[in-house]
Order: C-alpha cells, then structure tokens, then sequence
C-alpha cells in the first residue's frame, strides 16, 4: 500500500515536469516566431531587404550581403530596437567595393609663332619624356609642359591618337590638336584656300582607319584697305578693275548686277574684311545700274566715297537725271563724287593735255600728244608711277605740238605723284596744277621740281591744299590713343577662355576683331599682351595657363594680319588681382587680358636731351663751384 503511494506521487511529479517542459518548449517556440517576425517586419519598411533573419532559440542571425558598411550597421540598428542587441548575432557580408573609375585622359596642343604648350592629363605609361621631345624637334621655338600624369592603364586607342597628334602638329605652324582615345580634333588656320585644301587632303590620308578626326581649317579673309572697288564699261566691254564684297551672299548680288551691265565670264570679287557699311553691296549694285544707264565710264568706291566719271560725250541732261536719281538712291554713309569731262575736238579744240589721279588712285591720261612714242613713254611713266592697273589712257596723237610738250607732259604726270588727288593741266603756255596732299612741304616739293624739270622762267602754276585727314603720320591716333580704345574695347567685351584652357571662346572672337582693326589704324606701336589669373590652383599652374592665353591672343592677332613684331606676349598669373579672390564676382575680374603699352625707360626727364641734362649738370656744378671757392681746397 506504502508502495502504491509513492509509485502515485512519482507519477504525479512526473506529469508535471512533462507539463512544465512542454509549456517551455510552447513559450520558446512563440518567443523565436515573435522576434524574427518583428524584426523582418522593420527591415523591410526601411528598405533593407536583402537582409535575412533566422531566430534560434532565444537569438536572432542576421544574414545577407550588406551593399555597404553603413547599410550593415543600420540594418543591426533596426534589429536591435526590436529585440535586446545581446540576442543578435550578426553573419552579414559587404559587398565588394567597386573599382574607382579611370580618368578621361586627354591632351591638348598648341602651337603658334611663340612656341608650342602642351596641356592635359595623361596616363602614367605614356613616355612623357619622348613626346616632349617629338614636339622639341619640329623647331626651334620653346614646349611649354603643362602635362599631369595618373597611374591608370592607357585606354584602347591613346597611342594611336597621340602619335597621329604628333605626325599633324609637325605640319601645322599654327594650330590647336586635342587629344582624346580614338579621337583627335585639329583646328589650325591656313594662308589661303589652296593651302587649306592641301591641309585636309594631307591629315585625312595620315589618319588611321579607326581614329575620329573632327578638323576645322580655316582661311581667314584678308582685310582690304581701302575696301575698293572699280567698274568700267568702255569700248572693250564691262569689267571689274577692282572687286571686294564682305559676304558671299553680296558677291553674288554684286556680280549679278555687273553682268547685268553686260560683264561677260564668271568674273571675280575678293571676299575680305574691312566693309565701310553693312549696305555695301546695296551701292554698288545701285551704281553699276546708273553706270550702265549713262552708258559708259566707270565707277570707283574706295570705302564710303564713290566717284563716278562719265564716258566723253555723256548728254549733259542724262548725266544730270541719272546723277540726281543716284544720290537719292545710295544709303546713307556714302558720299557721290560725280564727274562728266567736257568733250574737245582733238584738232579744233585747244592743245591741252590733262592727267587725273582719283582719291582712290586712278589716273586717266587725255587730251594731245605729239606721237606714238611720246604716248608709249607717258603710259609707262604713268604705269610706273601709280601701278600698271590704275593707268588708263585716252590720249590723242596730234601733230604740231611745242617742242617742249614731251618735257613739260612727263613733269606734270611726276608732280601729280606728290598729290592724294588732283590733277594736271598742260598747254603751250603753263602747266596747271591741282589737287589735294597729306604732305605739308608738297607744294615746296613740286615747285622744286618743275623749276628743276622746266626751268626757272617756266610758267606754272600750283594749287595744293594740305588736308591732315590724308597724312598718313598725322592722321594715325597716338600710341596712348590706341591703348585706351582698346581698354575701351576690352572692358565692354570680354576675351574669354574655355575653361582651364588657354582655347579663346567662340563668342569672343569679335573682340578679336575689334581689337585688330583699331592695331591695324595705330601704326608701329610697342605693346604688351597680358595674361592674368585668378588665385585659384598652383601658383605654378596659374602662370604657365595665363603666358599660354596671352600667347594664344597674340596668334589670334596674327591670324587678322595684325604686325606684331613688337608685341610680347606675357603671362602674370596671380600677381595683379585688380578684385578680392575671396568671391566669384572678383575670381571673374581678375580672369582677363589686358594691352598696355612698352613705354621705355630713361632716367633723362621727358622733353630734356641728354645733352641737356649734361649741360645743366655742368651748370649746376659750376654755380657750387663760385658759391663755396673753398671746396677745391677741402
């Protein structure tokens, strides 16, 4: 009975250690489900779903590949707000970090009279040494290395484009080469358009056959001064002596109008720069049209003047309409000079011989002369003179002329030589003379040779006036002048850069062309073409870029036809700030490229010889010398 007891009170115990196990094994199971949900569930709605979550027991494991460091570290962040931090264990993975990306590597050449600078950022495995030295060899002008290097392989089609930029650059005297992996872009300027054809023909034929090449060659328009123009129509037909135009668009309207005045071939006009009004083409049309409405002479445009000489025998109430309807019609600027010679009869009329020089320098040679050979000799006098295309003669051969008419012919031809414009009137009795000069001491001149020429007794007479406007050493503005347009100039438009190159920006090449066209009115001057910087970078880096753009403005210069035998061009990087480099607006100022004159230096005050300062040495030290007789003594 005893036993039975006791066999009852261990199963008892028993079934409730069964029950107690089960009842913890139960909670066990709840806690782990509730934890790794509840963690999950935070994961997901920030997002981090790639990682994994797996309870065991009383312990969360996070698993999974982390993108990085600091999505691994938030992740058991989420989860430890959850449950307590102590229960996770943390099994997640980092994904390998990708590898940094290679730099663009690229380069850039230039090349003009000064030297040749290399710009740009190249891989370590390109012999710098060796293509420093390439570009050494193609002349004696200074390389200005301005090269950064990276220890990154060399990407497919470096070399190749590198070694085309070296074969190009060695052909090229001014030009720009950049520089890319399977590209190169070449922009250079040719003399002329033959030579710009030879130029593409040559680089398309050395380029290799995967390379890109992008050129832009071009040849820069002359600048015609005066812009001139001259049509005739004569016993030979219609003919441009001389033909200018701006645009192709006004060359066309202009050869239209003149074939349309009965010019007979494809004729020509030189496009070029210097158009004295945007309606150029406009006149001229108009007055070939009145031209061939008089029906003969010519018709000359030396910038805004135009003068138009009727052919001998033009009606007089023709030559008035067609005239009046002219001056009307021109646009504005242009100035009508209108001349109808008076028609004489070779043998009734008076023996005169009368030679014209035109303001734009044609000389028309009429009225008597005593033989074929004398007129020979006076059409190549004249030819030699004032060039062989701005002679015409119309002169007669008569006979009975004074013996000294030769004589007294080739003076008056030689002294309408000193003149700008004028003309010459010979007859039996005295030589009349005419005109315009922008040389003060013409009229002296001129009496000194025809006294010479014809003798003393002669008689002439001479009629010059002295027009400042057309000399040519006081008409040009002074050096100081120059420099203060060109400031003025400068300061309301900006030559700006590509940026980090010394490549001028497209929108500031008519800047360029202003800046020419007031040099090519200054005469010979000493200037200097300044390159600034701003503090930004190397100071190194800032001198080298800055001597690099004012180089490439000097080219720019040249390429205009600008003489610049005496300019220099000098880089100051970040020496002159004229703002504070502290903001952009004064970073901006002092990124600029300024002209100022090469004034010399003397320690003599201006107006004082050396001499003068001498004497006045001596002066002063003869007035101590009387003032104090001691001295000598001392």
């Amino acid at each position: 009975m005893r036993v039975s007891r006791l066999t009852m009170i261990m199963a008892v115990f028993l079934t409730a250690a069964g029950f107690a196990l089960v009842a913890a094994n139960s909670s066990v199971t709840i806690v782990e489900e509730s934890s790794e949900t509840g963690v999950r569930q935070q994961l997901d709605l920030n997002g981090l779903t790639w990682a994994e979550v797996e309870a065991s027991g009383l312990q969360v494991v996070l698993a999974g590949t982390a993108p990085n460091e600091a999505l691994r570290f938030r992740a058991l962040s989420i989860a430890g707000s959850v449950v307590d931090a102590a229960r996770i264990m943390d099994e997640m993975q980092i994904a390998a970090a990708e590898d940094v990306a290679p730099p663009r590597f690229s380069a850039e050449v230039l090349r003009n009279t000064a030297g040749i600078s290399v710009i740009g950022l190249i891989p370590l495995s390109t012999d710098r040494d060796a293509l420093i030295e390439a570009f050494t060899a193609m002349s004696d002008l200074p390389v200005t290395d301005l090269l950064e290097t990276a220890d990154y392989p060399a990407p497919s089609g470096w070399e190749d484009a590198l070694a085309y930029a070296i074969t190009a650059m060695d052909g090229l005297p001014r030009a720009k080469v950049s520089v890319a992996a399977w590209r190169v872009a070449i922009t250079a300027i040719a003399d002329s358009t033959a030579d710009k054809t030879r130029m593409e023909t040559e680089l398309r034929r050395a380029a290799p056959p995967a390379l890109k090449v992008a050129l832009n060659i071009s040849a820069p328009r002359p600048v015609i001064t005066p812009f001139t123009l001259r049509f005739v129509i004569d016993e030979a037909g219609a003919r441009f002596d001389a033909c200018s135009a701006d645009t192709e668009a006004a060359r066309t309207s202009i050869l239209t109008a003149a074939m349309e005045a009965g010019l007979t071939g494809p004729g020509r006009c030189t496009l070029g720069m210097g158009v004295p009004s945007p309606n150029w083409s406009d006149a001229v049309q108009t007055a070939i049209a009145a031209l061939a409405e008089i029906g003969g002479g010519s018709v000359t445009f030396s910038d805004a003047d135009v003068t138009i000489v009727a052919a001998e025998g033009t009606e007089f109430g023709l030559f008035e309409q067609v005239i009046g309807e002219l001056e009307n019609a021109l646009p504005e600027v242009f100035a009508l000079y209108p001349v109808r010679p008076k028609a004489t009869d070779p043998v009734d009329g008076p023996a005169e011989f009368l030679a014209t020089l035109s303001p734009e320098g044609q000389v028309q040679l009429r009225g008597r002369i005593s033989g074929e050979k004398m007129r020979d000799v006076a059409d190549s006098f004249a030819r030699a003179r004032f060039g062989s295309e701005n002679v015409y003669t119309a002169a007669r051969v008569v006979p009975d002329l004074p013996a000294d008419w030769p004589a007294r012919v080739l003076t008056g031809i030689e002294a309408l030589g000193y003149l700008n414009n004028g003309v010459v009137v010979v007859t039996p009795e005295t030589v009349r003379l005419s005109g315009a000069s922008g040389n003060a001491d013409a009229s002296d001149m001129i009496a000194r040779l025809m006294a010479g020429k014809l003798g003393e007794e002669a008689q002439f007479e001479i009629n010059v006036t002295y027009i400042e406007e057309l000399d040519p050493v006081a008409a040009l503005p002074t050096p100081e002048e120059c420099e203060a347009r060109i400031a003025e100039v400068v300061a309301g438009s900006k030559i700006n850069f590509e940026p980090g190159s010394a490549t001028i920006d497209a929108g500031a090449l008519p800047v360029m062309d202003e800046i020419a066209e007031i040099l090519s009115e200054c005469g010979d001057l000493r200037l200097e073409v300044q390159g600034h910087t701003d503090s930004q970078g190397r100071e190194e880096m800032n001198l080298a870029l800055s001597q690099a753009r004012a180089e490439s403005v000097l080219n720019e210069l040249r390429a205009r036809r600008v003489l610049t035998g005496n300019f220099l061009a000098v880089g100051y990087g970040e020496e002159n700030p004229v703002a504070d480099n502290g903001n952009e607006d004064g970073r901006e100022d002092n990124r600029r490229i300024e002209f100022r004159l090469i004034r010399p230096e003397s320690g003599v005050p201006e107006g004082d010889s050396a001499l003068e300062s001498l004497a006045e040495k001596t002066d002063t030290e003869g007035e101590a010398t009387t003032e104090d007789p001691t001295n000598e003594q001392d």
